[in-house]
């Protein structure tokens, strides 16, 4: 029986600290990057829509999130020339295909959660019971 390797590329060296593909990896999976990609993929969002739709992120945190996402070519950021100013958000066809991406990790996640909390309960019950037997 064959072992299968991983083709060789930058994938191969995602671990290593300057590989490119993680600083990507790392701004797509970010906490508020992943929830900016969910939030994009529903339609374009002014910044304060999008910041209250996300919920609980700073305006700064959000601002640089943006930032990072339109600079890796994710998210395109249009300024309307009205007076006030206006601004959205919007994917990219590759921001559309990494949050397809995101989606799909977020949906395997909400199905899992149930197992989640009994690993958690298992791994709690045995620390509490470590922690009170003498013999240990």
């Amino acid at each position: 029986m064959g072992v299968s390797k991983e083709p060789q590329g930058l994938l191969a060296d995602v671990d290593g600290t300057m590989c490119p593909a993680r600083l990507v990896l790392e701004h797509v999976t970010s906490r508020w990057g992943v929830l900016v990609l969910i939030a994009l993929r529903e339609r374009s969002y002014r910044f304060s829509e999008l910041r209250r739709h996300v919920g609980r992120v700073s305006e700064k945190m959000l601002t640089q999130t943006l930032q990072t996402l339109e600079r890796d070519g994710f998210v395109h950021r249009h300024a309307h020339p009205v007076i006030p100013p206006r601004v959205d958000y919007s994917l990219t066809p590759l921001g559309e295909e990494a949050a397809r991406q995101v989606w799909e990790l977020a949906r395997w996640t909400d199905r899992r959660v149930p197992e989640v909390e009994q690993a958690r309960a298992r791994y709690d019950d045995a620390r509490r019971e470590r922690a009170t037997d003498p013999s240990q």
